[in-house]
């Protein structure tokens, strides 16, 4: 069966850090684009990073303080959090698409994501 499996969520101050990995087993994804999405309490499940072969995007509310990356021998996927913010408190889940990129903007679409993993909660106080 296919799995993944976010860790290293916590609690930080804002203007921390914090590093997020997603561990993938059951199949290879190193030719999937894999993403992270977050999710507030109260809010809709919202985009924030995703990486393909070719190429990385982020939503606008974090970039420059986050980095998306990929260890395919791994078969894991990181998010690394800097410059924290109150904001930023929400739950993260790792998702893996069934393709090798997507055309246009269709990376911000969670339906267009297949596996998911079941989130890790990141809480950033003031």
């Amino acid at each position: 069966q296919v799995q993944l499996v976010e860790s290293g969520g916590g609690l930080v101050q804002a203007g921390g850090s914090l590093s997020l990995s997603c561990a993938a087993s059951g199949r290879s994804f190193s030719g999937n684009a894999m993403g992270w999405f977050r999710q507030a309490p109260g809010k809709q499940r919202e985009f924030v990073a995703v990486i393909s072969r070719g190429s990385t995007n982020y939503a606008d509310s974090v970039k420059g303080r986050f980095t998306i990356s990929r260890d395919n021998n791994q078969n894991t996927l990181y998010l690394e959090m800097s410059v924290l913010k109150p904001e930023d408190t929400a739950v993260y889940y790792c998702a893996a698409a069934t393709t090798y990129y997507f055309r246009s903007s269709n990376y911000i679409d969670p339906n267009k994501y297949t596996y998911w993993g079941q989130g890790t909660q990141v809480t950033v106080s003031s």
